[in-house]
């Protein structure tokens, strides 16, 4: 992507965060009356500092994991398997709450310009993640100046908002406008300016996006993703800071039927076209916002997924070459908490800053040890920038815990253990099944097979016809189509067995020694996502399993079951007079609740392939 097309892109769960990041300050700090609202500026401007800190570390990890370092990966690298974890459950509440919040946000801001909405906002928003789940579901994709612009006019909005605000109060010699009378319903002390603190830095929430995506950049993708980084923070920065100046200026103070920036609109703008703009412009960088959760949640699980720690129906891309079992569980699960807490940001807000700054704090602790055991040019400067963000990171994440625990927090914190006991326990599973299905030297072999040549093995198109089948029965009449079924004895039946494997361990090497055993020609087949993997598999077959002919599917997208359903169909296109047996390996589980961890072809080809004659699909059970 060029700059201008990934600043707003990347930056649209940043930036969008001014909508609720001041007014979450304000909320807590109005709790202290007139005195609490004093402290709005100071802990405004500890509240950037924050920014500029968290986003020079930022900058280091773009350096550092020019492919893209998410806070996964980075703490998985550098800090171990149980911190990445920790770091995954941190990003995944982040990315549950991203859509929950700005769908959130953004239904307050369209109440706000139009209050008869105000009772129906549960039932909007759920509508609004089901469109969200439908567009994704298709395919849809941010890119191109359609994404951009929401984005770009919610910048536009907000500065013109901040320029005319500031000409206003410059005719009053920048005096503040007195607040109306306040009620302080509990004192000011450092508790409330901690939970202050700790709710306006919801602000900087998808400040990490530009490190997950550097690969997205022209070339020199990292120098470009450093620079977009470097704009957005800027923005950030300016855009909350604006934001509160106008407050503390206009008097303005958080109301529960209407938004402060609907507020401040009205002030500069009245209730002409350009309030419309800003609160139109509003709902829809929120609504943006929203659908790059549907872009990152998906990749952390399929990341997960990779190295066992989640089911591997998260592998699997849909038809739209789509996640779609991420997408549809970060929908159930954004939709089941904004109905929980009612559609309300002010509720919702003290679960996103622990799994925002959880996942802040572990990345920027492994960029850490990553500079302590690289020292390579310029280690001890990227090593401050990382420390000093992932200390304040930390005192934000503690501070979240402790002061907003009894608010919400201690759901966030209940998600995370119970998040790291599943995915470990998973992974637990996944290692014993491995064991199981290890290779033993005898399963080289299949007895009464005789070795072939090598095979060529390259086939990212439809392969030539298997090896011929047995000459025609003469008991098929004359005229007779080749595809129909019309064989009522055994010696008409001629059999092509393809056996689909997708590794080789014990239970796809039954499945081969079963079709074997038939005494039919066979024909193995192997779907993989590039060229690198198929070289590994070719090897590995070489080693044990080069008795059978063998032809290898590349299909980059990672789809397995749509090219496998088009191989065999191309097969039964080519030799319709064929019976073709698909034979698949079938793990067994001892328990229920261990299916979900396990892909299940057979029930998916059987309906896939329904509709041709003369395919049957089998599998060989292993029990583990």
């Amino acid at each position: 992507m060029r700059k201008l097309v990934a600043l707003p892109v990347l930056s649209a769960d940043a930036l969008s965060s001014v909508a609720y990041g001041p007014e979450a300050l304000l909320a807590v700090l109005v709790l202290g009356g007139t005195a609490g609202l004093a402290y709005s500026v100071p802990v405004a401007l500890a509240i950037v500092f924050l920014m500029l800190a968290v986003g020079a570390s930022y900058g280091q990890t773009i350096r550092a994991y020019p492919h893209g370092g998410g806070s996964y990966i980075v703490a998985t690298d550098n800090l171990g398997r149980v911190p990445g974890l920790v770091a995954a459950a941190g990003l995944m509440t982040d990315y549950i709450l991203t859509v929950a919040v700005s769908v959130s946000s953004g239904m307050a801001a369209v109440t706000s310009a139009l209050p008869g909405l105000a009772d129906d906002v549960v039932v909007i928003g759920v509508l609004v993640i089901a469109v969200l789940l439908a567009g994704n579901l298709r395919g849809v994709r941010q890119a191109g100046a359609l994404f951009a612009a929401p984005t770009y006019a919610f910048i536009i909005a907000i500065a013109s908002l901040v320029a005319v605000g500031l000409y206003d109060a410059a005719g009053r010699d920048f005096h503040p406008t007195p607040t109306p009378p306040l009620h302080a319903v509990e004192g000011v002390g450092v508790l409330l300016v901690m939970r202050a603190f700790a709710s306006g830095s919801t602000a900087m929430t998808g400040i990490e996006a530009i490190s997950n995506a550097v690969p997205a950049f022209q070339p020199v993708a990292w120098r470009n993703a450093r620079t977009t980084l470097s704009w957005m923070i800027g923005l950030l920065v300016a855009l909350f800071a604006g934001t509160v100046a106008m407050v503390h200026l206009q008097g303005v103070v958080p109301e529960a039927q209407e938004t402060v920036l609907s507020q401040l609109a009205h002030r500069s703008f009245g209730s002409g076209g350009m309030y419309v703009f800003t609160q139109a412009a509003t709902a829809l960088v929120l609504l943006l916002a929203a659908n790059t959760a549907y872009n990152d949640f998906p990749r952390v699980l399929f990341l997960l997924a990779r190295d066992g720690h989640a089911p591997r129906i998260f592998l699997r891309l849909g038809d739209r070459l789509a996640f779609s079992n991420g997408i549809i569980v970060l929908s159930v699960a954004a939709a089941l908490i904004y109905v929980v807490f009612g559609g309300r940001t002010a509720t919702l807000i003290p679960l996103y800053a622990v799994g925002v700054f959880l996942a802040f704090t572990l990345s920027q602790s492994g960029m850490v040890v990553h500079w302590w055991r690289k020292r390579d040019r310029h280690w001890r400067k990227s090593l401050c920038f990382n420390a000093t963000g992932a200390l304040l990171s930390a005192v934000v994440f503690i501070t979240a815990g402790i002061t907003k625990f009894t608010e919400g927090a201690w759901l966030a914190i209940l998600a995370v253990a119970v998040f790291l006991l599943v995915t470990t326990r998973i992974r637990r599973y996944y290692d014993k099944v491995s064991l199981a299905l290890r290779l033993h030297p005898e399963a080289i072999e299949i007895p009464g097979r005789k070795t072939p040549p090598r095979p060529d093995t390259r086939s990212p198109a439809p392969p030539p016809a298997p090896p011929a089948p047995p000459p025609p029965s003469s008991g098929v009449s004359p005229g007779t189509p080749s595809d129909a079924e019309t064989e009522d004895t055994p010696e008409e039946i001629r059999h092509l067995s393809v056996v689909p494997i997708d590794v080789l361990h014990q239970a796809s090497m039954r499945a081969l020694a079963y079709a074997a055993s038939l005494q039919q020609p066979v024909l193995v087949v192997h779907v993989s996502p590039s060229e690198e993997d198929a070289e590994r598999f070719r090897e590995a077959w070489l080693l044990w399993g080069n008795h059978l002919p063998l032809r290898i599917v590349i299909s980059p997208y990672r789809a397995i079951v749509a090219p496998l359903i088009s191989y065999i169909e191309s097969l039964h296109h080519q030799r319709p007079d064929l019976t073709i047996t698909v034979i698949l390996p079938e793990i067994v589980v001892r328990h229920w609740w261990h299916r979900v961890l396990h892909s299940y072809l057979a029930g998916r080809l059987r309906r896939a392939l329904r509709h041709l004659p003369k395919i049957v699909v089998t599998s060989v059970p292993f029990h583990v």
